[in-house]
């Protein structure tokens, strides 16, 4: 049974629970080098032109929709991550942070900004569904998780408490999205892509952790702070 000070845990994918390598290497090598091959055009005028697009709808959902790349830049966007789906894998310390909270009933839900079609693909090569009790991506909330609205929908979705809830997620917009709904306890990581090196702790915004067990010690603290406050 669940312990009612603990907070619920929301949980990112790509970046937090996921090695955001992979999305890495679709977005910024593969895209690329298909986007090339079919227009006949070099390499360096495909990563200009998808650049310029990647800008132009930053954050937006437009940015995480495969369909919506699909159609954009004429390349099956959702079938070039299917043909290199065996580069999907976990973050450090993913499953055993996962089995831990399981252990100690934890409520924990996913969050992602991934599509439908992404998360799913996600899922069916990394099997994180057994520890969430509500997954979500934001294609079904009709805002990106950036937006005070994104909080506001999944509350009168699935309710729960702002002031006993915990965000970890790897992007700083998002944070403070949810910080601006009222989310207290955030968290976020410090080398979300092993294929880029480590941000450092000190200039994030937020707390960072790497190795996703380091948030246990966190929760800890979060609980203790409740029952002090509870009791004073």
């Amino acid at each position: 049974m669940s312990d009612s000070t603990q907070p619920i845990i929301f949980f990112d994918m790509d970046g937090t629970l996921l090695d955001l390598a992979f999305d890495d290497l679709i977005w910024n090598t593969k895209l690329p080098e298909r986007h090339a091959e079919t227009y006949q055009c070099s390499l360096e005028q495909s990563h200009s032109i998808l650049s310029d697009f990647y800008q132009q709808h930053k954050h937006t959902l437009s940015w995480y929709s495969s369909t919506y790349w699909t159609e954009k830049v004429g390349v099956d966007v959702l079938q070039l991550q299917y043909d290199f789906k065996d580069k999907i894998a976990p973050r450090i310390g993913c499953f055993e942070l996962l089995k831990s909270l399981q252990q100690q009933g934890y409520r924990c839900w996913l969050l992602t900004n991934a599509d439908c079609a992404g998360l799913k693909l996600k899922l069916e090569n990394v099997d994180l569904s057994p520890y969430f009790e509500v997954m979500i991506s934001s294609e079904e909330i009709g805002y990106s998780k950036e937006f005070v609205e994104f909080w506001q929908i999944l509350q009168t979705k699935h309710f729960f408490d702002p002031q006993n809830a915990c965000l970890v997620d790897d992007t700083a917009p998002v944070l403070n999205g949810a910080a601006k709904f009222g989310i207290a306890h955030l968290v976020t990581i410090t080398q979300p892509s092993s294929l880029r090196a480590p941000r450092h702790a000190l200039e994030l915004e937020f707390p960072a952790i790497n190795d996703l067990t380091e948030l246990l010690p966190i929760l800890e603290q979060i609980q203790n702070k409740d029952v002090d406050v509870k009791t004073a």
